[in-house]
């Protein structure tokens, strides 16, 4: 871990794990494992099938276990970073170890990988504020906020909006005004690292013991963000193309920081383009809450919200309290997690089909790009 970490007064020099987040809760969920002589450690990256844990004699390495893996239904049930995981350490002194159990998660922040089979991509886990972090530059785009904030809503953490680089933008309370059109009741923020601004308001949600994540395009400045509130450079970042305002991909994998204020924070890639992976958290609904407040309404419970009579999400729109591009997402949106929703269900009956039945061994080749695949 790039950060430094601090480590309290004890004399075996251990580190304080609740300044990564454990607490009551963690316990208990641990102690229900019933894994002797194993250890409580958090996930701070992931390395193909090697992973770095933070445990309370700091920072080493550890992969799973042969049984944990077979437990294991699907690659996004794998530790995540931020998930916490029981550890047996190899021998005494040593930092490293072997994963025997993974804690249940109180949120998973989760996209659709790319390529045609569906498959789940975790981003990071047990996170408690997500900030959806939105350059305003060229590249700001509303549409792409309101899918943010679906993923958000759908994970379990509480969602917060970064406008950053508010130093290159002439007006940005204009863009803080249209974000909170759209994400009613979302802490809208303008920051700028580069004049320090918005940095108040943004340290208030840094509590100790807090669980924060970055997410967003590339190029939104999340690196950026992370150096500027840990005063230090902890993170790569590089300069956009001037052209289009499209950033190149300088975070490689997701990273767990400790920062200054107390809080954790979980730097992860910019993403060219968001693929959602299912609403099971009702995140379409919470993002559209004020378009299905209007349909609630509507004349008819079926309404479609195009030509019917009585419909209020069109009168909405012909009166201008409602934008057109933001109900043509709702129901994009809504188109695609019911064909998503419909592919998963396709392949659980797929593979109820073939339970009991062995499976035909993969080529090295397919084998590596299905995990190239689910890793990206």
């Amino acid at each position: 871990m790039n950060s430094k970490l601090k480590v309290n007064s004890m004399q075996d020099n251990t580190l304080d794990m609740n300044m990564l987040g454990w607490g009551l809760r963690w316990e208990t969920a641990f102690a229900e494992l019933k894994l002797e002589d194993a250890e409580p450690g958090r996930i701070v990256a992931g390395h193909g099938h090697k992973y770095r844990v933070i445990t309370k004699r700091g920072e080493g390495w550890a992969e799973l276990s042969g049984k944990l893996q077979h437990e294991l239904p699907d690659r996004s049930d794998y530790p995540a970073v931020g998930d916490w995981v029981a550890l047996r350490y190899f021998s005494d002194g040593e930092k490293d170890g072997m994963i025997h159990g993974i804690l249940p998660r109180s949120s998973r922040i989760s996209r659709r990988a790319a390529g045609s089979v569906p498959v789940e991509q975790m981003i990071a886990a047990n996170v408690d504020v997500l900030l959806l972090v939105a350059a305003l530059n060229l590249d700001f785009n509303l549409r792409r906020l309101e899918r943010y904030l679906v993923m958000a809503w759908n994970s379990g953490a509480s969602p917060v909006i970064l406008l950053s680089k508010a130093d290159l933008c002439e007006d940005p309370a204009h863009f803080v005004r249209e974000t909170e059109n759209i994400a009613p009741g979302v802490p809208v923020i303008a920051v700028s690292a580069a004049q320090d601004q918005g940095r108040e308001e943004l340290e208030a949600l840094l509590q100790p013991g807090m669980t924060i994540a970055l997410t967003g395009s590339s190029g939104a400045g999340k690196s950026t963000i992370l150096n500027w509130l840990a005063n230090e450079e902890v993170q790569l970042t590089q300069d956009i193309r001037e052209s289009d305002s499209r950033g190149r991909h300088t975070t490689t994998h997701r990273e767990m920081f400790v920062l200054p204020q107390g809080a954790v924070m979980i730097d992860t890639p910019g993403m060219r383009e968001l693929q959602l992976w299912n609403d099971a958290g009702g995140g379409w609904s919470e993002a559209f809450n004020d378009i299905e407040e209007l349909a609630a309404q509507c004349r008819f419970g079926d309404c479609l919200h195009e030509r019917e009579a009585g419909c209020s999400v069109q009168e909405a729109v012909n009166s201008g309290e409602l934008d057109r591009k933001r109900l043509d997402n709702y129901r994009k949106t809504r188109r695609e997690l019911k064909f998503q929703a419909s592919k998963e269900r396709q392949r659980q009956r797929n593979d109820r089909r073939t339970t009991g039945k062995k499976e035909a061994p993969r080529g090295k080749g397919e084998q590596r790009r299905r995990f190239e695949q689910q890793m990206e």
